[in-house]
């Protein structure tokens, strides 16, 4: 049975947290459009933590239906492109909203592009209170702007909702000094600095989302969502993936 009521975190270090699933996650091997299976898996994960009394805000980006800055290389004006991009995140937030409550989770979606027949409109006032009720907000349609990225929409509705971490679900289990799948000896980082991030032009989140959290003192952490688990063992406090802050 879902139950809206506010429950209190238990046994982890992190009572509200923004978790950041790039479009890419949701596409599965094929590399495109939504697998369910994999959005099954990922209501598991998120549900598993939600369970624990951790208060969850997602951020889903849009790479598996249309990137903006693929459709701007092709003639596209980027603005429009971007709008386009931010409209195909509502999409994902849709589907992700609808395998959590099958799972029995009460889930809202707010954009910040009004479209009131499918999700609210970004009110700050009623995601936090959705949360403090013990609600998954989904937040769609990135910050409403072209020219930024669904990276620093979780960084700006982390701090904006209050969120003590950003964590970063990617296909890789950290954050390396050259790519794993190509370089077999990278090394991976278990912590970096925020100015070591940008100074090595390293790829955890676009420089305006480091920037962010970094003068805000939000810490990231990068981790691979198809470890099953490593979302669980964060939220109690194990060192999993790379931790930047």
């Amino acid at each position: 049975m879902m139950n809206g009521s506010k429950v209190a975190a238990r046994n982890t270090p992190y009572k509200r947290i923004m978790l950041k699933l790039s479009g890419e996650a949701l596409a599965g091997k094929a590399g495109y459009g939504i697998d369910t299976d994999v959005m099954k898996m990922l209501a598991g994960e998120i549900k598993y933590i939600h369970d624990k009394g951790v208060q969850v805000g997602i951020v889903i980006g849009a790479g598996n239906i249309f990137r903006g800055v693929m459709g701007a290389t092709k003639g596209m004006d980027r603005a429009s492109s971007d709008y386009m991009g931010m409209i195909a995140t509502v999409l994902n937030c849709l589907a992700l909203q609808e395998m959590l409550e099958q799972s029995g989770v009460y889930t809202r979606v707010q954009s910040a592009i009004e479209m009131r027949e499918v999700a609210e409109p970004y009110i700050r006032r009623r995601a936090i209170r959705h949360l403090e009720k013990n609600r998954i907000v989904i937040f769609g349609a990135g910050t409403g702007n072209p020219y930024f990225t669904t990276d620093t929409t979780a960084a700006l509705r982390a701090m904006e909702v209050g969120a003590e971490v950003v964590i970063k679900a990617t296909n890789v289990d950290g954050v390396y000094d050259a790519d794993p799948r190509v370089v077999k000896d990278a090394k991976r980082f278990e912590t970096l600095g925020y100015i070591d991030v940008l100074q090595r032009g390293l790829k955890v989140m676009d420089s305006t989302a480091i920037s962010l959290c970094m003068d805000n003192k939000l810490p990231i952490i990068v981790f691979n969502i198809n470890n099953k688990g490593d979302l669980g063992r964060i939220v109690s406090g194990e060192a999993v993936g790379t931790l930047v802050k």
